[in-house]
């Protein structure tokens, strides 16, 4: 994996930024959450790229908050251009 930022989605409305930072936190040091408000998705930065590696293997596909939420490699966010387009 080449960064230590990851992608968290289909969490519930009511996961908190500390319920996230805690189960992430079981396979490296957290540096940071950041869930958006209504989206249902977030981010989580770990220490390491190894660290966001394990957490992503770990887990994927796993219950937080009644539901199965997804963890995969963060993309860089796109261009205003580019979202419009879609």
């Amino acid at each position: 994996m080449a960064t230590n930022k990851l992608y968290v989605g289909n969490l519930s409305y009511r996961t908190t930024e500390d319920e996230l930072r805690e189960a992430f936190s079981a396979y490296g040091n957290v540096l940071s959450v950041n869930i958006i408000a209504g989206k249902g998705f977030g981010f989580v930065e770990m220490e390491s790229s190894e660290a966001a590696e394990r957490a992503r293997d770990g887990l994927h596909e796993t219950e937080l908050g009644g539901r199965t939420i997804r963890v995969d490699e963060a993309r860089p966010p796109r261009k205003r251009e580019e979202r419009r387009r879609r």
